[in-house]
């Protein structure tokens, strides 16, 4: 029986990047990264099958199979859904979104070969299809489940309208949520869209949890330093304490994969701020009071 962690960790490693990481590319040295943030207590790894096009999944999964060990360890969640122009074999090279029963199935099948596990816990939509045929692709998610090849289905980007026709032609709950969420965009926490996702059950999980960058320049850059250098955290550490503060614990997947900067996040994003600071943070980057 498979056991997937709890979302108790202070944040999920996004491997985006992973591909741009020269430290990281050979297999034992990627499998001794992995370990020590297992042993920090890091168990969370976000991938997508866009990511370094397909690359990143491919050289974690060789470092799993380098050391098995770890696999039974972490908690993998991946994505599916994005079609990029080379990657589209029509004549037009474009972009598009594919949710359908043949792809969806597919891309969980090619993630598992290439993370070289049997068991992936979150398997997410990457963007919503207009062309989304609920049924179908709830099939093949239900289908996915069942097989014990994913943990649970879950969505990225999504309107609660999307998701929950998805949900409704399913036997199995969405369990997570990817969605931007930051003090640089807190948009989804004044418009519903926050109070949807945990309201319907799902985990929150933030992507772009310090805004690109944006978090950390500017009057809230400016504000987050000094008030972090007084509790002696990292602005970055305190930025993710504000997004750890809301209820439903959303998970920030940040994209570092530097060790140290990992290590001083760790204990950051740990911190707990009382309503006043947490307010006048959210003042500061909206650039006005709450109403």
């Amino acid at each position: 029986m498979h056991t997937t962690p709890a979302f108790d960790a202070p944040f999920a490693l996004g491997m985006m990047n992973l591909g741009e990481a020269p430290d990281l590319q050979r297999p034992a040295a990627l499998a001794d990264w992995i370990e020590a943030r297992l042993d920090q207590g890091l168990v969370w790894f976000d991938h997508a099958d866009i990511y370094g096009n397909r690359h990143c999944e491919v050289l974690f999964g060789e470092a799993l199979r380098l050391r098995p060990g770890l696999a039974g360890r972490l908690g993998l969640i991946t994505k599916t859904g994005i079609v990029t122009p080379e990657r589209d074999t029509s004549a037009f090279g474009v972009k598009h979104y594919n949710s359908s029963h043949a792809h969806v199935s597919a891309a969980i099948d090619t993630a598992l070969k290439r993370l070289g596990v049997e068991h992936i816990e979150h398997f997410l939509l990457h963007r919503p299809d207009p062309l989304m045929s609920a049924e179908a692709t709830g099939q093949a998610l239900d289908d996915a489940i069942e097989a014990g090849k994913i943990g649970a289905a879950g969505v990225s980007n999504f309107l609660p309208e999307a998701w929950r026709r998805l949900a409704s032609a399913m036997h199995h709950p969405l369990r997570a949520h990817q969605l931007q969420l930051s003090l640089a965009h807190s948009t989804p926490l004044f418009d519903g869209l926050y109070d949807a996702v945990i309201g319907d059950g799902q985990q929150p999980m933030a992507w772009s949890p310090l805004g690109g960058g944006a978090c950390l320049s500017g009057a809230l850059g400016e504000r987050l330093e000094s008030l972090a250098a007084v509790r002696g955290l990292s602005a970055a550490g305190l930025a993710l304490a504000w997004l750890r503060a809301l209820p439903g614990r959303p998970l920030p997947v940040i994209g570092s994969l530097t060790a140290s900067r990992i290590t001083q996040l760790l204990d950051d994003a740990r911190h707990d701020l009382d309503r006043a600071t947490w307010y006048h943070l959210l003042e500061t980057a909206r650039g006005h009071e709450v109403a």
